[in-house]
């Protein structure tokens, strides 16, 4: 698993019949600091993710389609989580 940032969406006429309705987004892979490492990601948003956030990225075919309930589907990418930003001492 890795953060990263949303970075935008990706608009498909055509998709595999398994990912019919899904969402898809790219993703910026974050390191420790929040500095941009690596490329950018086509991912499946599987928590209703939106542009600017920071989520949680799994990056195994596997494991990403588990978490996406579709097992089989054709994924190498899928957005699991959203960071919340606020401070955790905040009430």
């Amino acid at each position: 698993m890795r953060l990263a940032r949303v970075v935008g969406s990706v608009v498909a006429t055509r998709k595999q019949p398994s990912l019919t309705g899904a969402k898809l987004l790219l993703a910026q892979p974050l390191d420790a600091g929040g500095v941009p490492a690596g490329d950018t990601q086509l991912a499946i948003d599987a928590v209703g993710a939106g542009p600017g956030e920071i989520v949680l990225l799994v990056l195994e075919g596997r494991a990403a389609g588990a978490a996406l309930g579709r097992p089989g589907a054709p994924v190498d990418a899928a957005i699991v989580g959203i960071i919340d930003p606020r401070d955790p001492a905040a009430p």
